[in-house]
């Protein structure tokens, strides 16, 4: 369940192996350690299916408990507080991936709004005939290219050879 991620960094998996519940806590020192509080961060992969109700409901308690802790090695005492209090403090995760997403009901409906505001504009469906007449219109059928067609290969075989010195 712990684990060493660097000098500095560590991580304590809670809960159950493939559980929609189970999540990764990680705590990174900083340089005034045990002076100023750790980092906390629960935004690793392995909690993508954590909610972020609950998410910052951990993250505050955490930072309220080591407050209690400053000026002490405070590393392992957050990871026995979470244990602790993981029934409390896990309790607004649903159990299944049915039951929930990991994205809030309101940005649910914001990205509603969003797509029925932005109707995907189609584009105009041309007709064979119309087609065919817009080619012929074009000069194409007699075999004439319209002006300016190869412009754009001539400026792009001047901008590779460059131009003449006066």
């Amino acid at each position: 369940m712990f684990k060493e991620i660097g000098p500095t960094t560590f991580q304590y998996k809670y809960g159950e192996d493939n559980s929609y519940r189970s999540l990764i806590v990680e705590i990174s020192w900083v340089d005034n350690y045990p002076d100023t509080p750790p980092n906390i961060n629960l935004d690793t992969f392995y909690n993508k299916h954590i909610i972020d109700r609950v998410k910052s409901k951990i993250r505050n308690s955490l930072l309220e408990q080591t407050a209690d802790l400053e000026g002490t090695a405070m590393t392992y005492s957050l990871f026995e507080w979470v244990k602790e209090h993981y029934d409390d403090l896990i309790a607004d995760q649903p159990e299944s991936a049915s039951m929930a997403s990991s994205k809030s009901e309101d940005s649910i409906l914001e990205e509603i709004q969003d797509e029925s505001s932005k109707k995907k504009e189609r584009k105009e469906q041309l007709t064979k005939h119309q087609k065919r007449r817009l080619y012929e219109k074009m000069g194409n059928a007699t075999g004439e290219k319209p002006r300016g067609w190869n412009w754009v290969d001539i400026v792009k075989h001047l901008s590779q050879t460059g131009g003449q010195e006066s």
